[in-house]
């Protein structure tokens, strides 16, 4: 499915949206993180992909590989660390804390007693318990019960305590908040509500880097269309603020893709509204099986995404088997179920000609596609693609061999 929005707006970045969202703060959260060892070293791949492009019908597909962002294997990276500096620095006011001092673990003292907590999918709750680790605070973290095995056991060894639950995302979220009142802890959540932006804008703020870096990678050629996955909303409004802001009237479109069972962005510009998914949530795109939108997010979404679609979840699988394999002139790429999200969603597009026209997806289009996380969940990496992760990994090394 495919929703034009009649809202979205082109020109000047608007001064309400900036107050929230920026370039200046964007790029000191980028300098900050440059430190932190959680970080892999320098800017995350930007792989063009020819043959791809040739296929779908298109000038040139690239797609900004999140998977080699750290460790971590994905984008959160990015947030989580930047919304738990930001919420210290504003505790902590008095103390005129250094941010380099504290990302590198020289307040441990004084943060021993200090908890956070959030729910999660798996991602950003990995990378909150990362920053944790290396700051030297307390981590809780909220687990539903379709959080995979692989993803609970990758948070615990960085050292967080884990809360599990019945239910999805959602009521995870609510429980992550009762858990803080009850206990008087800090929760850091990606997601916004009623009376809680400060943090979630922190996080989104974050994934600033990750256009940033698009941007000084791009060689000159401009992107005319981004694909960027869904969710609560936080990385779309994060990612398309920045160019919104550096592009203006010459910003690239903004399609969002979700799963179909998870379409509360899609039902959000329906609606006109922060809305909810109309369907079960449960995805096998688990970093996109949110059913709530974010309120702040959709303040940007609302007025900056050009469109919204959804995808099945066969289409991603589809699309992640198509990455690993690669091609004569496209590199083989690791992603996971949600990092292949945005392929998945162009690849629908460019196959039906009333999308095409209505996204304006033709010989001169310039795709931008994000590869939101790597193999974060090995086992089920290997179910779905029937390829073992290092092994496209290595043979991604062996590709770029000249």
């Amino acid at each position: 499915m495919l929703h034009i929005n009649v809202n979205a707006r082109r020109g000047n970045y608007d001064d309400s949206l900036r107050q929230i969202l920026n370039i200046h703060a964007a790029d000191e959260s980028r300098a900050w993180l440059s430190v932190w060892d959680g970080l892999n070293a320098g800017s995350t791949p930007l792989w063009n992909l020819p043959d791809l492009a040739s296929k779908l019908g298109v000038a040139s597909i690239r797609m900004k590989d999140e998977g080699h962002r750290s460790p971590l294997g994905s984008f959160k990276a990015l947030g989580a660390p930047i919304a738990l500096i930001r919420l210290i620095r504003r505790l902590f006011e008095d103390h005129d804390l250094d941010t380099t001092k504290m990302i590198l673990g020289g307040y441990k003292a004084l943060l021993h007693d200090f908890t956070v907590i959030s729910a999660t999918d798996g991602n950003h709750g990995r990378a909150l318990a990362a920053a944790a680790r290396s700051i030297g605070c307390r981590c809780v973290i909220v687990l539903h019960k379709h959080v995979n095995d692989e993803r609970r056991i990758a948070i615990e060894a960085l050292g967080a305590e884990i809360v599990q639950i019945e239910g999805n995302y959602d009521e995870s979220v609510k429980e992550a908040a009762r858990l803080a009142r009850e206990h008087v802890w800090h929760v850091v959540s990606d997601t916004s509500y009623d009376g809680y932006e400060a943090i979630p804008r922190d996080v989104m703020q974050g994934y600033g880097t990750i256009a940033a870096e698009a941007l000084e990678q791009s060689d000159g050629r401009p992107y005319t269309h981004v694909f960027i996955q869904g969710g609560v909303g936080g990385l779309a409004a994060g990612v398309i603020s920045y160019f919104a802001e550096h592009d203006g009237e010459r910003r690239p479109r903004f399609v969002i893709v979700e799963p179909v069972q998870a379409d509360c962005l899609y039902q959000s510009a329906l609606q006109g509204a922060a809305a909810n998914a109309r369907g079960s949530v449960d995805s096998i795109m688990a970093g996109l099986a949110c059913g709530e939108t974010s309120p702040l997010a959709w303040r940007f979404l609302n007025v900056l995404a050009d469109a919204y679609m959804t995808i099945p979840d066969e289409a991603a699988i589809e699309a992640m088997r198509i990455l690993a394999a690669g091609s004569t002139r496209d590199i083989p790429v690791v992603s996971g179920e949600s990092g292949a999200a945005g392929l998945a969603g162009l690849m629908q597009a460019a196959s039906n000609a009333e999308q095409r026209s209505a996204l304006e997806l033709d010989e001169q289009a310039h795709v931008l596609l994000l590869n939101t996380e790597g193999a974060t969940a090995p086992a089920l990496y290997r179910d779905l693609t029937a390829l073992r992760a290092e092994d496209v990994l290595r043979a991604q090394r062996m590709w770029e061999k000249p």
